[in-house]
This record gives structure tokens, C-alpha cells and sequence, in this order.
């Protein structure tokens, strides 16, 4: 197998986000069908959560993708897109198992809280530097 360019890195994780959100949407749906919750969240905080699970990932995840393609075509190594791609995707599992727990806040939503912001904060960061040719 030759070896992964940041292009392919940015594709496999961009690839594993899409799913996680695909995922996710269709745990809510699943939860609306199985409540019968025809339109808001019906009164039903399981319902309200799964749909919030989704909300938070399909608010976070595409700024990611667009960080991650970018970093690939700025020619950044393939190390940038593995780590801030794989924070992300630990972070929105984490940050999905953890919402879904009945005591809050849980270490799942908040360490996933902290691996989200962190690996968009790294991406915005490592742009912004390569706009100013610092890397």
C-alpha cells in the first residue's frame, strides 16, 4: 500500500465524520419514529438529546472538513490532517456518549467539549500561520 498523502488523510477523515453524522441523524430519527414525536421533541428528553447529538456534530464537523482539505492542498504533512481529523472524530464520539448520560455534565461531553475545540483551534491556527508563511 503506498503511503497516505495529506489529500487521502483529509478523504479518510473527512470520509469517517460524514458517516458519524449519518449515523447520528439516523439515531434521531429512529428515537422520533420509536416516540412518536412528530415535530419538536414531543416533551421526551431522550429525544431531545439525540437530537442535540446530532445538532452539536452537524454545527462542528463541517468547518473541519473545510480545515482539513485546505491543510492538504497548503501542503501540509499528513501528521496535521491524521491529528486534528482523529481529534475530531474521538471528540464527537466522545461528546455523543456523554450527552447521552443521565448526570451532567459527564466526562464523555466534556472531554469531547475539549477535543473538538482543540482540534479547531489547531487547524484555524496552523491556516492562519501559513497565510503568514510561518510554516
Amino acid at each position: 500500500m503506498p503511503e497516505m498523502t495529506a489529500l487521502h488523510a483529509a478523504g479518510l477523515w473527512s470520509g469517517l465524520l460524514v458517516l458519524l453524522m449519518v449515523f447520528l441523524s439516523f439515531r434521531t430519527i429512529f428515537t422520533r419514529r420509536r416516540l412518536a414525536v412528530s415535530f419538536g421533541d414531543g416533551g421526551h428528553a431522550e429525544f431531545t438529546a439525540a437530537s442535540r447529538i446530532f445538532g452539536n456534530a452537524a454545527e462542528y464537523i463541517p468547518p473541519c472538513l473545510v480545515i482539513l482539505v485546505l491543510l492538504a492542498l497548503l501542503g501540509f504533512q499528513p501528521i496535521w490532517v491524521h491529528a486534528i481529523g482523529g481529534g475530531m472524530l474521538l471528540g464527537r464520539i466522545l461528546h455523543a456518549w456523554g450527552l447521552g448520560k443521565a448526570k451532567q455534565p459527564s466526562f464523555g461531553r466534556m472531554s469531547g467539549m475539549i477535543l473538538t475545540q482543540a482540534a479547531l483551534v489547531v487547524g484555524a491556527g496552523a491556516l492562519i500561520a501559513c497565510a503568514f508563511g510561518l510554516v
